[in-house]
């Protein structure tokens, strides 16, 4: 009889073990959000634990790498002109911009900083530049000017300086779906203000959805009519700063940004100013073309090619995208005589929009 309790009580205490063991290492979906370079974060992945702590690791050592708005930063040494060292954040983002700048024709250009300066969207506020003003400042735009010599970035003219605004938070994206995968997960979305990573599916086991908002900052009445690869045609109220859909997509892998100039802008002398600055001519753009979500494999291109797109405008952006099968692109534009929003993509990206 003891031999046989002797034997019931290590039978029990060995399922105990196990049973801790596999409590520890079953996996549910955890939740993570906050703000972060002023603008909201959601971070949603299935894993065993709570993975918020690293996650703001990631937060800070890119902040302290790349923001131009913190002072004790590289990338503001850099730009201030008394470090010329560059981690290993900022060596990806230059050789992940000088990609893009080509491939786009110089339409984005992080050099471009010091003009959204002197527009008054960056740091610095001040009066409007005028046409003298902006074309010295062109003299020292652009990525000819920077070249990478192992650690150390050199700079043809002491007044360049770099903003990755334009495409951090898509590398913010990537690196937390990456410290994601090396700790196991599998099913996992990263959305930093409106940038967006994601893998595998969600709670529900269905693919992640993603809403892409109508570009809309005034009160009124819009018509969304029919003139793209997929098709629909309806009238929208609209709301100051309101959040209307304009599609979702269905994203099981890759990545999500979109660019617009209708929600950061402002009137200047019955001028309608925006923070997308063309590097070519220093000029504010704020035409017909209101916003572009480029689908991608990574975060930081889609995010650099949204920026880009909105600079070259969306004659061009059909001409380059049209034939190309490595981006899902599409343009949202005011058609100001129809009081419409046109709305035109390529093949890729309509392949990934969820119909009813």
């Amino acid at each position: 009889m003891r031999s046989k309790s002797y034997i019931a009580i290590l039978f029990a205490l060995a399922i105990a073990i196990v049973m801790m063991f596999c409590g520890r290492d079953r996996k549910r979906y955890f939740s993570n959000e906050g703000v972060v370079w002023t603008t909201e974060y959601h971070i949603t992945y299935e894993a065993s634990r709570d993975l918020g702590d690293s996650i703001q690791l990631i937060f800070h050592n890119l902040d302290m790498s790349v923001s131009p708005y913190n002072k004790a930063s590289l990338i503001s040494a850099i730009n201030g002109n008394t470090s010329s060292l560059v981690d290993a954040y900022l060596k990806r983002l230059i050789d992940a911009s000088r990609i893009v700048n080509r491939e786009s024709g110089g339409a984005f250009d992080p050099t471009v900083m010091p003009l959204v300066n002197a527009w008054g969207f960056g740091y610095k506020n001040g009066a409007l530049p005028s046409r003298a003003q902006l074309d010295s400042i062109l003299q020292f735009i652009g990525m000819d000017k920077v070249t990478l010599h192992g650690d150390t970035i050199v700079k043809n003219d002491p007044r360049v300086m770099l903003d990755f605004s334009s495409i951090a938070k898509g590398m913010a994206c990537d690196e937390i779906g990456r410290m994601l995968v090396r700790n196991g997960a599998v099913n996992w979305l990263v959305e930093i203000g409106g940038e967006v990573m994601a893998s595998g599916v969600n709670s529900r086991g269905t693919s992640w959805l993603v809403s892409v908002d109508m570009p809309i900052s005034y009160t009124g009445t819009v018509l969304l009519y029919e003139k793209s690869d997929f098709s629909y045609k309806r009238t929208v109220p609209v709301y100051e700063n309101s959040h209307e859909s304009a599609l979702t997509l269905s994203i099981d892998s890759g990545a999500v940004a979109t660019s617009g100039n209708y929600r950061k802008w402002r009137m200047e002398g019955g001028n309608k100013l925006s923070h997308i600055i063309d590097p070519h001519t220093g000029n504010s753009q704020a035409g017909t073309l209101l916003s572009v979500t480029v689908i991608a494999n990574d975060c930081m291109t889609a995010d650099a090619w949204a920026t880009a797109c909105m600079v070259m405008g969306e004659n061009q952006v059909k001409k380059v995208m049209e034939s190309r099968r490595d981006l899902g692109v599409m343009t949202i534009s005011a058609d100001t005589v129809a009081d419409a929003l046109i709305v035109w993509s390529n093949a890729p990206f309509a392949e990934r929009v969820k119909t009813q």
